[in-house]
């Protein structure tokens, strides 16, 4: 009874430390210019490759629209807008996908890294990942 107790509890806290290593969850964004919380973004996979959607705003713009995005984000609602897309796994980053900016509507080629297990940085580069700029992100609880 005891071993299979013991095992039990060794699985849990495996599942914990795997889950708290994943980028999947929700961020919180800090503006650049402020220093103050933006918004949430929820991290999720989706047929092996990782998205990002904003699910909360947190600033007093709740209603905005991605006026200046491209193609089918043009006019969407920044709430519920997909701003990551299609990043692969790549040793211990993502990249190969990309994230729009939806205040600019540029859209840029993306990589993300857990930096610890609470913070993950966010980089939109042009070209090759030294010409770009990192953002980090702090997980939500």
């Amino acid at each position: 009874m005891k071993k299979i107790f013991f095992t039990l509890v060794l699985a849990f806290v495996a599942v914990l430390g795997v889950q708290a290593q994943s980028v999947t969850g929700k961020w919180k964004t800090i503006d650049d210019e402020t220093g103050k919380p933006k918004s949430i973004v929820e991290i999720y996979e989706q047929n092996g490759k990782l998205f990002g959607k904003v699910v909360e705003i947190l600033t007093d713009k709740k209603e905005a629209k991605c006026d200046k995005c491209p193609g089918a984000d043009k006019g969407k609602p920044i709430k519920g807008l997909t701003i990551i897309k299609g990043l692969k796994k790549d040793g211990s980053s993502y990249s190969g996908g990309t994230i729009i900016d939806p205040n600019s509507g540029k859209e840029y080629k993306c990589a993300i890294k857990l930096n610890g297990s609470e913070k993950l940085d966010v980089r939109g580069y042009v070209g090759i990942q030294a010409l770009g700029r990192t953002q980090t992100w702090i997980r939500v609880k």
